[in-house]
């Protein structure tokens, strides 16, 4: 069961990423959100500089978190690229509203944190971060230490995406933020 969570937090992240925030260029933070930044400066693909940050996270995680986290992570971090790559490269875009598309995007990725977090595994983005700092000092919230580096990845992108797809990433990190906290209040997860 363990493992089709990760998958299942997996497939809303990168739906979510794919489908609904990367086509309507909403900065929200993540590996996501800074591959979106890094990518539009370099002139290189999205999924491609998120795939080597992925790697560079998952290093991360098995040296700060552990074998037990590295096996979940391992299987996030494949599902990751493999379904992001695979949605990206298709295109579409669910919802055309730029707002319900920022908020359905950070309930589906709050939820999908949860998923893999609450089955000792990261999602192999900024949570890995959040997930380091709370194992050094368990007081750090992962919900909003999440939140914090999301917050600075969305400033970087008013230089290249404007003020309104800024207000949208706060949007986004602020309710994907909330979702991950109440679900790991709900499920008792720290």
């Amino acid at each position: 069961m363990r493992y089709v969570k990760i998958i299942l937090g997996n497939i809303l992240i990168t739906s979510a990423y794919a489908f609904l925030t990367v086509p309507h260029e909403i900065v929200n933070g993540g590996v996501t959100g800074f591959s979106m930044i890094a990518a539009s400066f370099l002139h290189a693909d999205t999924a491609l500089i998120a795939n080597v940050l992925t790697l560079l996270l998952l290093a991360l995680c098995y040296i700060f978190l552990g074998k037990d986290y590295f096996k979940g992570t391992i299987i996030s971090g494949i599902c990751y690229m493999v379904f992001f790559t695979a949605f990206h490269s298709l295109g579409i875009s669910f919802i055309s509203n730029r707002l319900i598309a920022a908020l359905a995007a950070a309930l589906m990725v709050g939820a999908g944190y949860y998923l893999c977090i609450s089955q000792h595994a990261t999602a192999i983005s900024f949570d890995t971060i959040a997930l380091v700092l709370n194992r050094k000092n368990p007081a750090i919230n992962v919900a909003g230490a999440i939140f914090c580096i999301n917050m600075l990845v969305i400033l970087l992108g008013v230089f290249r995406y404007g003020m309104w797809a800024v207000l949208l990433g706060a949007a986004f990190s602020g309710v994907q933020a909330f979702t991950l906290n109440l679900l790991q209040k709900m499920g008792g997860v720290n």
